[in-house]
């Protein structure tokens, strides 16, 4: 088609929520001088296009979905989401805010904001999707029990004072499913639309039709479409467009005509007068009618009655791009229908018909007009009049060069000659677009019209750079987002990959102790190597969670975990970076160790797919439920780096020099620990002592200064360790092998590979002192098994417990190593072995023996020191 002369006028700018407005909401009204505006929000506007001034503004409840207006009398009907259809008098407003202007007072509103009460809501229903006007009866659509439901109310009489609302009718039908809906999830963003179609009997009837969006068809096209029932009734059609796709129509007259059951028609258990005209296969957003044909009117009351045949054309566009056009093809034989398919470029905003054969509708990046005027290229006359009923076989758009309009809508201020449009951009601006006919002939131009072309084309040049620079950063946006989609995408395949082997990308924790704030403080160090070939940009994030086991020592102890995240700005391949963690220091309370250490990276797709609604479901169809990558609240990548234990063998400090081997000689056996029963017994015997002691002693003092340290001691086979630490062939002895394979990840414990060191003295993360001695096992050398002993001893019984798990941690992965290597078992003994058991079983009968025997007196006391020696006997399995 021609390419459209337009002007662009700026009338007003509101307010409009972060990422501007969206589509299906918003709504744009014209009568007269006065322009009705709705942006989605729970606001709706009343702007003077004559003044340029906004006259009032109406806060309703809740988010506006439409809005309708009733010329006479003048009454704005408004349908808030959830709540219902609300009812507000423009005259009673325009009286207020009069009154209010005069009085002078102030108020904490601004001037000319009007709350809507819950009193204008004349009909309350959440179910409510849309509702349009026609004459005395209101149509509503509401969707509740898997039906859609239309009703059909009529309007009291304006001398009323507050009159009910009478329902006539309604009528139920189902509908399928919106394409890419389950059923039963939540409700569609797209509204359903509803317009009306009449006939010219219909306004030639004196009753002063009125419907908001409704036109006037021919009537061989009202008869071919709706039947001929419905054009000899004259009935009004009431046309419905659903988010399905579905293009419904439903007469007036026989929902308002049906039997009356309760005060109310209902005609949902008869045949429904539900036909069927359409399916476009996706959600509807328009329906509207031109006028295609031209013709050469002879003169004015020949052109009067044309305007007055109504429009041939009846159009429906869908979301995604198609449009089907229905219009009636007058033949030599007979009228029939062509309808014609067309697939425009979606997604489609909006759209409005003009005075004449033009559509206009909105993309995101554009306003587009599209002519259904065709006439056959043919010189021979009969033909070009034959090709007069016939529809363009495709359609080509025109752009206007106005991006991001969410609402259209024609004036009624158009010139002639001329149509004028009303928009609404998604910044929430509000512009007029007067669009020439393309039959307008270059003219000369007067100083004023040139000034005033000047203003045009200037203003189109401020909204073509506009536009250029909302698709530019659209562009840049999504190159962005692919890119970085891309490098999320090759380091997780690169992670993956490699589970078994070694990692690409690497975290290695160690513990150490620093100085910060002139205190000694436990910290752990993370650091990251990037091995890989891909660099680590900004958006991934790296997550070190700390979990402390549960204290045994304490009552209703829980697993606590910390997280900390470091943003990682950019690494590079090759490239190494160091984190810092602080741990505890000396002056805090305890540190609960062991400490379990996990280091994952972390990438949130809610910065590539944006934060709407839409985001979920474009990440379910990114990743599937069971994607190993998915992190566990499904907004982002999760991969796991490592995880280590940081147990008290790791965090102790020890002195700089250790004692060396003259101080404590390596093959000296070890002190033999107090046993515990004997330490038991010695605690209490001086709890209870009684107060008449022998003359000359002092009563034991009491507290833990005086009390033993605690002590646990282990035996492991000297055989294991030797092939375990392969000293066989070494000069350092077992014990000294073995208290370096110990403190191998104390960095502090660096000074024992210089000597041959058995025996050392550490200081705990709170302060209190832990020894650790290695030595091996004399005591019995024919026993079963040679050993090596390894004793520790603090004050503090939670410092030996926490040293005896790291210890006992290691002996038990280094037993797993071995079995997995395929090292047997030590050599036993096996005469020895039964020997002991032949032992344990005398034990155990005299111990049940003297159990069993009744006590009294001095004998008790010695069957009970007895007993406690048999018991002390099989504490002690003597195994080594």
């Amino acid at each position: 088609m021609a390419h459209v002369g337009h002007r662009v006028d700026y009338l007003a700018g509101f307010c409009c929520p972060v990422g501007g407005l969206v589509a299906g909401k918003p709504r744009v009204l014209c009568h007269e001088n006065e322009i009705y505006l709705s942006n989605g929000s729970e606001f709706v506007y009343v702007y003077d296009q004559e003044g340029k001034v906004l006259k009032a503004v109406y806060r309703c409840p809740d988010q506006v979905w439409h809005v309708e207006l009733l010329p006479q009398p003048r009454q704005l009907y408004i349908l808030c989401a959830h709540s219902g259809i609300y009812c507000v008098s423009l005259d009673q407003q325009s009286r207020l805010m009069e009154q209010t202007d005069g009085d002078g007072q102030e108020s904490n509103c601004p001037s000319g904001v009007f709350p809507v009460d819950s009193d204008a809501c004349i009909f309350p229903d959440s179910s409510l999707c849309m509702f349009t006007l026609l004459n005395n009866f209101v149509i509503t659509l509401s969707q509740a029990h898997g039906k859609w439901w239309m009703k059909l109310y009529e309007l009291p009489c304006p001398e009323q004072e507050s009159p009910p609302y009478r329902q006539v009718s309604e009528v139920g039908f189902c509908p399928g499913p919106e394409p890419g809906d389950e059923g039963d999830g939540p409700p569609s963003r797209f509204l359903p639309v509803l317009c009306c179609a009449s006939s010219p009997g219909t306004v030639g009837s004196g009753e002063g039709l009125w419907c908001s969006g409704g036109f006037v068809l021919e009537e061989p096209l009202f008869s071919l479409l709706f039947g001929i029932d419905a054009a000899m009734l004259e009935s009004p059609m009431i046309l419905c467009g659903f988010p399905d796709g579905q293009l419904c129509s439903v007469p007036l007259k026989a929902l308002s005509s049906s039997p009356v059951v309760d005060g109310c028609h209902d005609v949902s258990n008869q045949d429904p007068p539900v036909k069927i005209l359409h399916h476009l296969e996706e959600p509807i957003v328009f329906i509207g009618a031109l006028r295609t044909e031209r013709r050469a009117a002879e003169d004015a009351e020949d052109e009067q009655l044309f305007e007055d045949a109504g429009c041939d054309c009846v159009v429906a566009v869908g979301h995604y791009g198609k449009m089907v056009a229905v219009k009636a093809d007058q033949r030599e034989e007979a009228t029939v229908p062509e309808l014609r398919e067309y697939y425009l470029r979606g997604p489609i905003l909006c759209a409005a018909c003009g005075s004449g054969s033009r559509m206009y509708y909105s993309t995101h990046s554009d306003i587009s007009a599209v002519d259904l005027d065709w006439v056959g290229d043919s010189s021979d006359p009969e033909d070009a009049e034959s090709c007069t009923g016939v529809l363009p076989p495709v359609l080509s758009p025109a752009s206007l060069s106005i991006c991001s309009v969410v609402a259209l809508s024609l004036s009624s201020r158009a010139s002639e000659g001329e149509s004028e449009l009303l928009a609404l951009s998604a910044k929430g601006r509000l512009m007029t677009c007067g669009l020439c006919s393309p039959e307008d002939a270059d003219v000369g131009l007067t100083p004023a019209e040139a000034g005033r072309r000047i203003k045009e084309l200037l203003s189109g040049i401020g909204n073509t750079s506009e536009r250029v620079s909302f698709l530019k950063k659209a562009v840049d946006q999504k190159n962005r987002a692919l890119a970085s989609l891309n490098q999320v995408m090759n380091v997780s395949a690169a992670l993956l990959s490699s589970q078994e082997g070694q990692k690409p990308i690497a975290c290695t924790v160690t513990a150490n102790w620093s100085c910060l704030l002139l205190q000694d403080t436990v910290t752990i160090s993370c650091l990251l190597e990037n091995c890989s070939e891909y660099s680590l940009e900004e958006g991934w994030t790296l997550c070190v969670q700390l979990l402390a086991s549960p204290c045994a020592l304490e009552e209703e102890s829980v697993d606590s975990a910390t997280t900390f995240t470091f943003p990682i700005d950019q690494l590079l391949p090759g490239n190494k970076r160091e984190l810092t963690l602080p741990l505890g220091s000396a002056a805090d309370t305890k540190l609960d160790l062991p400490l379990t250490i996990s280091c994952a990276l972390y990438y949130s797709l809610r910065d590539i797919l944006g934060s709407g609604s839409d985001s979920s479901e474009a990440l379910d169809d990114l990743l599937p439920d069971d994607s190993p990558i998915l992190s566990p609240d499904r907004e982002g990548i999760c991969l796991p780096l490592s995880e280590c234990t940081i147990d008290m063998l790791q965090c102790l400090r020890f002195e700089s020099s250790p004692p060396g081997p003259d101080a404590s000689p390596p093959a000296a056996a070890p002190p033999a620990p107090p046993d515990p029963v004997e330490t038991f017994l010695k605690v209490s015997r001086e709890q209870t002592e009684p107060e008449g002691v022998k003359a000359g002693e002092l009563p034991h003092a009491q507290g833990e200064g005086n009390l033993p340290p605690s002590a646990a001691s282990i035996r492991v086979s000297s055989e294991l360790l030797k092939n375990a630490l392969k000293t066989s062939g070494s000069d350092v002895p077992l014990s000294c092998a073995t208290l370096r394979w110990l403190l191998a990840e104390n960095a502090g414990a660096e000074a024992l590979s210089s000597g041959e060191v058995a025996s050392v003295r550490g200081a705990a993360p709170d302060g209190g002192e832990v020894q650790l001695l290695v030595a091996m096992n004399d005591l019995s050398p024919a026993g079963p098994i040679q050993a090596v002993e390894i004793l520790m001893e603090s004050p503090s019984l939670a410092h030996m417990c926490r040293v005896h798990h790291a210890v006992i941690r290691r002996i038990q992965a280094l037993v797993l190593e071995q079995a997995a290597q395929g090292s047997g078992p030590p050599d036993l003994r096996m005469q020895y072995l039964r020997q002991i058991q032949a032992n344990h079983e005398m034990l155990l009968k005299e111990a049940q023996s003297l159990r069993d025997q009744p006590s009294l007196g001095e004998e008790g006391a010695a069957t009970a020191e007895k007993l406690l020696h048999i018991y002390r006997q099989l504490r002690n399995p003597s195994l080594v």
